[in-house]
């Protein structure tokens, strides 16, 4: 039996940000992170496109393993380093003497979490003037299709996407507990009370058994499709934001008597049920209106609209929709620059308000001249496709290969009353690892798979 580590690391004595309170607060805030525009515009879709409910056996398999093994890696070495992405990475590479390049090697991951945000942000800020618009009735009245091309135009969304960035850089400034914490206890629950909501509405409306099947009926054949075990598998390892850097920066928050793999298991559900929500709240609704259940923005911004404009109450429910919409984007959004903020804060000695206000002013300095859907969809390609996934092989390689198996299974069991099961090793290993590999070079021949 593991030895159990009973130390408690009160917040705010183990990381000069402070650290969750409650291993409620933990998971809360890396489903939040986790939960985003994938889960909402993508999942759905991509059930329904390859093979129904033959689909979410891949899905389900790819999210077991990566939420295990994947997420696990991450929140273990953000503990054990006791800081983030940057110092995560020289941490590890030290055991072999080459700190430094662990360093220059964790700037990958980070600037993919910059990168990430700097395009999130703007689609977010579209969000945002959805939900506006939902509540004025304007995206009911107007062209749905007139209203989204508004905000996708040069500058066209500059007051949102303003607002987005300014609503996230203020939770950071207060801090961990404060801030991050605090957010997450609130605006997660109430995700999962406005879909719940939409989902039991949408079940109401005449023809949406056809949603249903598209999601959950099985086409068997799918399974022998390798195409439906690549899209599940980018699905999967994506959905969970295991990016090399995101769930380092959580890991350095939590208390040494939290059990990692528990709380990895955890959120894997929670971001499962998320997704599952989400698309029982949105196709039976696109299929109850017999409107095309296109992937991607359109999805969102046009079709949605248009079936809100035709349900009794259709207003209530946009606002529902956009407003839940909005909290999914906010978590996710903290957390790419919670990672960054703090690296530079820990590295170049900064305080809290600075880092968090050169991040965030860097990302709206940025993102302000790729507020047009071309430039914002090829920079986002170019980071989903290049930069994440390669900084999430970094990871994995890094935490099971240089610092080696054995110093993060201590840190693993850290806080568990029963040792790791004997498969761990090899899963994480033999499996994980490679499959890291694997999700990059299939991003790049596909043109990306999450």
């Amino acid at each position: 039996m593991a030895k159990r580590d009973r130390r408690k690391v009160p917040a705010g004595q183990g990381h000069q940000n402070g650290g969750f309170r409650s291993n409620l607060g933990f998971v809360l805030a890396c489903v939040g992170s986790a939960v985003g525009m994938g889960n909402i515009w993508m999942f759905p879709y991509r059930v329904g496109q390859y093979g129904g409910g033959a689909f979410l056996i891949p899905y389900i398999l790819f999210v077991a393993l990566f939420g295990l093994v994947g997420l696990s890696a991450e929140f273990a070495i953000g503990r054990r380093a006791g800081t983030g992405t940057l110092g995560s990475y020289e941490y590890c590479w030290a055991r072999r003497g080459k700190g430094k390049l662990g360093y220059l090697l964790g700037w990958i991951p980070l600037m993919g979490s910059l990168g990430i945000a700097i395009g999130y942000a703007i689609i977010v800020g579209w969000v945002t003037r959805s939900l506006a618009g939902s509540l004025t009735g304007a995206i009911l009245t107007e062209d749905a299709a007139g209203f989204f091309a508004q905000a996708t135009g040069e500058f066209g969304s500059l007051p949102w996407h303003v607002i987005v960035i300014a609503a996230a850089g203020a939770i950071l400034m207060f801090g961990m507990t404060g801030g991050i914490e605090k957010i997450n206890k609130v605006l997660m629950p109430a995700f999962f009370i406005l879909f719940a909501i939409l989902a039991v509405r949408v079940a109401l409306l005449p023809g949406a058994a056809e949603g249903y099947k598209f999601l959950l009926v099985p086409d068997w054949s799918d399974l022998l499709k390798i195409d439906t075990w690549v899209m599940a598998m980018g699905q999967a390892f994506f959905s969970l934001s295991i990016t090399g850097s995101g769930m380092i920066v959580y890991g350095t928050y939590l208390s040494k008597d939290a059990d990692i793999p528990r709380a990895s298991v955890r959120t894997a559900v929670f971001d499962t049920l998320a997704a599952m929500m989400a698309a029982l709240a949105i196709m039976p609704a696109v299929f109850a209106f017999g409107i095309e259940p296109n992937a991607g923005p359109p999805l969102m911004f046009i079709t949605l609209p248009n079936i809100f404009r035709q349900m009794p109450m259709g207003q209530f429910f946009a606002v529902l929709f956009f407003l839940s919409v909005v909290f999914a984007g906010i978590t996710s959004l903290i957390n790419m620059f919670e990672a960054v903020s703090e690296s530079w804060q820990n590295r170049f000695h900064l305080s809290r308000k600075a880092a968090v206000t050169l991040c965030v002013g860097l990302a709206l300095a940025v993102g302000v001249f790729l507020e047009a859907e071309p430039k914002v969809g090829s920079w986002m390609d170019f980071i989903t496709i290049i930069v994440v996934p390669l900084g999430a092989v970094l990871g994995a390689i890094s935490v099971y290969y240089v610092l080696g198996f054995d110093e993060i299974k201590e840190e693993l069991e850290t806080g568990r009353d029963k040792s790791l099961p004997r498969a761990f090793r090899f899963l994480a290993k033999y499996v994980y690892v490679p499959l890291s590999v694997i999700v990059f070079i299939l991003g790049l021949v596909y043109g990306g798979i999450g």
